[in-house]
């Protein structure tokens, strides 16, 4: 039998039959498209993470310092972080012993049938907090370097710490206690959401030098860094090292991680569930190949001892039910592949994502669906291949 015959056999035992040729390779068209459609929108989804990673997350450079036996970073340690390439603003900031209870309130008379008294953080910062938090201010204004400088008794709350004091505006200068200490209020800081220490939402803001004189706060426990996108990993390296030359490695740093690697762990997980799915699609689609094949087999007795009695070998009949199965596989896959990229393509422009489509696999998908439909199909072609004419003559009669 030459290789042409055994394609027009095989092509029209597959069109003889077209419902049952469609219901078969209706298993491998689901498991294909399903292949397609995970891996694709993983690849796209995975891409957009760069895209629409959080900016003040993927920029944010947490370093703690120890304070203790003597401080390692001063106030004024900032300006050499400054100098470094990447580094966008910075801030230090130390926070009141909380084990001391700091005493907030915002009326200087005592009432006794009323709270007036709240036990708040307090923190102490330098003038560029804000912008390294990413914080706006509800109400006022935040200190600037003036008031540092001079030493001005001033104070921003954080936007649940007003709430808590009852202050709600600041024009009319309102003044809180801490510690029997007055401050000026000044600003409220709007909670964003994106701040590098969440804790200032609730806490009260004063000038490192301002707190030092009043509270005796101590040096900074905490720098906190805003980079440029993509110079976090490298300035994690380098702050402790410009902060504190002498002791860097008492330093502790905290940096995001790197977006490639977030993107990577989505595509990851999003693969390994549904790509299971998709297995589990081809395995039953493979079934369905092999049981409809099983029952051709069946039903061609008689023309399979026709053909074994003019001269066609047992070679000849596998390989025309192999082709045949393989046939219907590669068909499944042509359609699942297409209908998979449809749908990425559909799903990307429904979420204005950029399409990324694995050529490799879209070129290969296809004939993964063959290979499904050649090894679904081996064992019924095995089986009309032992089949002897006289039995098969005898049972197709």
């Amino acid at each position: 039998m030459r290789l042409i015959d055994l394609g027009d056999e095989a092509l029209a035992g597959v069109v003889s039959r077209p419902v049952r040729t469609a219901l078969t390779m209706l298993g491998t068209f689901i498991g294909i498209t399903t292949l397609v459609i995970t891996l694709g929108v993983a690849t796209t989804a995975g891409n957009q993470i760069a895209g629409r990673f959080d900016a003040v997350s993927a920029t944010g450079v947490t370093v703690t310092v120890p304070t203790a036996p003597h401080p390692l970073v001063s106030w004024s340690g900032l300006s050499d972080l400054l100098r470094l390439n990447g580094v966008h603003a910075a801030a230090s900031v130390s926070e009141m012993d909380p084990a001391a209870n700091p005493s907030v309130r915002a009326n200087e008379l005592h009432d006794p049938n009323t709270v007036t008294d709240r036990s708040l953080p307090v923190v102490a910062a330098t003038a560029g907090l804000p912008e390294v938090v990413n914080g706006s201010l509800a109400l006022g204004r935040f200190f600037d370097n003036g008031h540092v400088t001079r030493h001005d008794r001033v104070a921003v709350l954080g936007t649940t710490a007003a709430k808590l004091l009852g202050i709600t505006r600041v024009d009319d200068q309102p003044a809180v206690f801490v510690n029997d200490q007055a401050f000026t209020v000044i600003g409220v800081l709007a909670s964003s959401g994106l701040d590098l220490d969440h804790a200032l939402d609730a806490s009260v803001i004063l000038p490192y030098t301002a707190a030092a004189d009043r509270l005796h706060i101590g040096a900074p426990s905490k720098v906190l860094i805003r980079t440029d996108l993509g110079a976090a990993p490298l300035i994690a390296r380098q702050a402790p090292v410009a902060l504190s030359p002498n002791d860097h490695a008492q330093l502790q740093v905290v940096a995001p991680p790197d977006p490639a690697t977030l993107r990577g762990g989505v595509e990851h997980d999003v693969n390994g569930l549904f790509v299971v799915l998709g297995l589990v699609s081809l395995v039953v689609g493979a079934i369905g190949i092999a049981n409809v094949t099983l029952v051709t087999v069946m039903e061609r007795i008689g023309e399979i001892g026709l053909r074994r009695a003019l001269g066609a070998r047992r070679r000849h009949i596998a390989a025309q039910f192999l082709v045949e199965s393989g046939t219907v596989g590669l068909i499944g896959g042509v359609i699942g592949t297409s209908a998979g990229i449809v749908a990425v393509v559909a799903i990307s422009a429904l979420n204005n994502w950029t399409p990324v489509l694995d050529l490799p696999l879209a070129a290969g998908a296809p004939f993964a669906g063959a290979l499904v439909g050649l090894l679904a199909g081996l064992y019924p072609a095995l089986r009309a291949a032992t089949l002897e004419p006289v039995d098969a003559l005898r049972a197709g009669t």
